[in-house]
C-alpha cells in the first residue's frame, strides 16, 4: 500500500465471539469519522451488554491517521486498548473503531491472558470486516471565463476527475477532487491553460 492511500472498514462488523476459562469477550468493528461517532458506537453496545463489566477499544482517525486513542476501561494498564490498537495498526486501517465487550468468568487470565484475548478478539472481528482501500485526494479550485469551460471539462473527463462543486455566476467556478499521486502533473495540465485562476 501506498502512502497515496488509506483503508478502513467499509461497514459495522457483525459480532464475534472468543472465550477463554469461562471469561466471554465480544468483538465489534466500527467505520468512524468523528469522535461523535465512538460515543454513539459505545452507547450502543453498553444497552446490548447492560451487564458487561469492561468495554475495551481503540480507535484511529483521519487519512494520515492523525488521531488515535486506547482505552483499558479498568483492565490492567496496557493489557487491551494497546493489544487492540496494535490490530488496528497491523492491518493497517484508519476511520476504524474496535470495541471488545469483555464478561468476567470467575478466573482471573492474568495480563498476559489478557493482552492475548484481546488481541486475538480485535483480529477476528477485523477477519470478517469488509475493507476498503480509498485514494488520499486534495482539491483544487478554478475560476474562468465561460470560454475555458470547455477545456477544463476536457481535463476533467481525459484524467476522470471529480467536480465536488461547480457553479456559474460571472465566472465559471470549480472545486474538483484529484487523487494525491496525481495531483502536481493534474495541476500542472490546469496551469497550461491561460487564463484559468487556480488555488489549492
Amino acid at each position: 500500500m501506498t502512502k497515496h492511500q488509506y483503508k478502513e472498514p467499509q461497514r459495522a462488523s457483525s459480532e464475534v465471539l472468543f472465550k477463554d476459562k469461562g471469561s466471554k469477550f465480544y468483538g465489534y468493528v466500527y467505520p468512524i469519522y468523528s469522535e461523535e461517532d465512538i460515543l454513539d458506537a459505545l452507547k450502543e453496545l453498553k444497552i446490548v451488554h447492560s451487564k458487561a463489566r469492561h468495554f475495551c477499544y481503540a480507535w484511529q482517525l483521519g487519512a494520515n491517521s492523525e488521531r488515535h486513542r486506547v482505552n483499558d476501561d479498568g483492565e490492567p494498564s496496557n493489557s487491551a486498548g494497546m493489544p487492540i490498537f496494535g490490530q488496528i495498526q497491523s492491518y493497517e486501517l484508519t476511520n476504524c473503531l474496535i470495541v471488545v465487550v469483555r464478561y468476567f468468568g470467575g478466573t482471573k487470565l492474568g495480563v498476559g491472558g489478557l493482552i492475548s484475548a484481546y488481541k486475538t478478539t480485535a483480529k477476528l472481528a477485523i477477519d470478517q470486516t469488509e475493507i476498503l482501500t480509498k485514494e488520499i485526494t486534495k482539491t483544487i479550485e478554478i475560476s474562468c471565463d465561460y470560454a475555458l469551460m470547455n477545456d477544463v471539462m476536457r481535463v476533467v473527463k481525459e484524467l476522470q476527475l471529480h467536480i465536488l462543486e461547480q457553479n456559474h455566476g460571472l465566472q465559471c467556478n470549480f472545486i474538483i477532487q484529484i487523487p494525491l499521486m496525481h495531483f502536481d502533473k493534474t495541476k500542472e495540465r490546469f496551469e497550461n491553460i491561460y487564463g484559468l485562476n487556480l488555488k489549492s
